[in-house]
């Protein structure tokens, strides 16, 4: 298996270099950084002024891949899905493809001190969250579990960055 890390838009490649650092450590796997598309204006909803979750998946699932390759687009616009009004990210388990964005993660976006620390493992709870789906892995009830569902930012701080002793063996790897 590998995972490559696909930096969309004007993504920083320090973050994205400090999250790939994370993600081999948790999934022991090689973890590659490639630059992905610059073009996001197809999935750009000018009422909402955010960006359609399943159309950015769809450009990412048209890059061609290794088999066994699971590809993450990083993003660092705000993101939103028809039935909810954000989204942190979002996976298309058939095809190993997972979306995540940066923008509510940070500290700034909500008036705060940057915090790098707390930004990078927000960000890293999220990718592994998103890749644990594509792994066939549901939501976990454990609330420290990284598989607990997110609804809001202060769960994405409750819940650890690693999988629980339930969901741990069901990951295959």
């Amino acid at each position: 298996m590998k995972i490559t890390l696909e930096l969309l838009g004007n993504t920083n490649n320090d973050v994205v270099d400090k999250l790939g650092e994370k993600l081999k450590s948790i999934f022991h796997c090689p973890v590659e950084l490639k630059t992905g598309f610059s073009y996001l204006a197809h999935a750009y909803n000018p009422e909402r002024r955010q960006y359609l979750s399943s159309d950015l998946l769809a450009s990412l699932n048209a890059i061609p891949r290794e088999r066994e390759e699971k590809i993450v687009g990083i993003i660092d616009v705000d993101l939103y899905t028809p039935r909810l009004s954000f989204i942190f990210g979002e996976a298309d388990i058939n095809s190993g493809t997972v979306i995540v964005s940066l923008t509510r993660l940070r500290q700034e976006y909500y008036g705060l001190s940057s915090d790098e620390k707390l930004f990078i493992t927000r960000a890293a709870k999220e990718i592994v969250h998103e890749l644990g789906h594509t792994f066939g892995l549901e939501h976990c009830s454990n609330i420290k579990c990284v598989m607990h569902f997110s609804n809001s930012l202060a769960d994405t701080d409750w819940k650890e960055v690693n999988f629980c002793d339930k969901c741990r063996p069901k990951l295959g790897i």
